[in-house]
C-alpha cells in the first residue's frame, strides 16, 4: 500500500505539477491578481516583490491566464543575461529572428511593439527573477517605455522579484526607470486561516473530502513555514507520508515537527 492509497489520495496533494486553473489563493494574493490586470488594461507598469516561496510565481500565473486572452505576454525567467542576451530572448519570445548586436536586437524589438499596437494588441513583458537583472539591461530597459501612443505606453512591463528588487530601482542610476513604474505591489506570506484553506483545497483537489491534519498539526506547519507556500507544499508531503509509514490517519503536530527537522523549514 502506497501512502496515497493510505489516505485515500488520487494523486499526490502537494504536487508542484499544477495547471494553472488549479491554483488556489487567498483574498490579499487575488487582489494583486486584480491590480496586474489593471495595470495591464490601463497600459502601466508594475513590480511585484516577495520573499521566496510566497507565491509570487502563483500570481503570475493567475494573471497570465487572465490576461492572455486580450494581450501578448511575453515571459522571461532568465534575468541573469546581459543586454544583447537579454533582447535576443526577447526577440525568440515574440517569435522575432534575433540580430547579431544589441542595438539591432531592440529595433526589432521596438518595431514589432510598434506593429502590434497597430493592430491594436498591447504587449505585456513579465520579467522574473528582476532583482538579477545587469545593470546595463536596467539602463535599456526605460528606452523601451519611452514608445508611446496617445500618451500611453506601447507596452507594459511586469518586473517581479526578491523585495531587494526595490532597493536596485530606487538607486540614483534608476532613477527613470522607476519613476516610470506605477505600480508598486508585495506579495505576503499566508495568514494562519489561508494556510488551513490551503491545505484543504490541496487535499480536495486529490481526492480526500476529510481533514488529514489536525489543528495543531496546522499550526505547527504554519508557524515553521511563516506562511510561505513553497515550505508549505514540501513539509505538509513530506509528514503525510510519515504519518501513513507509521499507520496514523491523521498528521499530528510531532509528525510535522519532525518533517520540519531541527534547522527549521528554511
Amino acid at each position: 500500500m502506497t501512502w496515497m492509497t493510505h489516505f485515500g489520495l488520487a494523486a499526490a496533494p502537494f504536487s508542484k505539477e499544477l495547471a494553472d486553473s488549479e491554483f488556489w489563493l487567498p483574498p490579499s494574493k487575488l487582489c494583486i491578481v486584480e491590480q496586474l490586470c489593471a495595470a495591464a488594461q490601463a497600459h502601466e507598469q508594475v513590480m511585484l516583490t516577495g520573499d521566496d516561496g510566497t507565491g509570487k510565481t502563483t500570481v503570475l500565473r493567475a494573471a497570465r491566464q487572465r490576461l492572455q486572452q486580450k494581450f501578448r505576454l511575453t515571459y522571461c525567467h532568465n534575468s541573469t543575461l546581459g543586454k544583447r542576451d537579454f533582447y535576443r530572448q526577447l526577440c525568440l519570445a515574440l517569435g522575432l529572428s534575433p540580430k547579431a548586436t544589441a542595438a539591432s536586437v531592440f529595433y526589432a524589438v521596438s518595431g514589432h511593439v510598434q506593429e502590434l499596437r497597430s493592430e491594436q494588441v498591447h504587449p505585456v513583458f513579465l520579467l522574473d527573477e528582476a532583482h538579477l537583472l545587469h545593470q546595463d539591461t536596467l539602463d535599456h530597459l526605460h528606452i523601451l517605455l519611452n514608445y508611446e501612443w496617445d500618451s500611453k505606453a506601447l507596452l507594459s512591463l511586469v518586473l517581479v522579484g526578491l523585495p531587494e528588487l526595490q532597493d536596485r530601482l530606487a538607486l540614483r542610476r534608476n532613477r527613470s526607470l522607476y519613476s516610470r513604474i506605477h505600480w508598486r505591489l508585495q506579495v505576503e506570506p499566508l495568514v494562519p486561516a489561508d494556510t488551513v484553506a490551503y491545505l484543504r483545497h490541496r487535499l480536495a483537489q486529490a481526492g480526500c473530502d476529510r481533514e488529514l491534519f489536525t489543528n495543531d498539526a496546522a499550526a505547527m506547519l504554519h508557524e515553521a513555514t511563516h506562511g510561505a507556500m513553497r515550505d508549505i507544499d514540501r513539509i505538509a508531503h513530506a509528514a503525510l507520508r510519515a504519518a501513513a509509514a507509521a499507520g496514523h490517519k491523521l498528521v499530528e503536530r510531532n509528525v510535522v515537527l519532525a518533517a520540519v527537522g531541527p534547522g527549521g523549514a528554511r
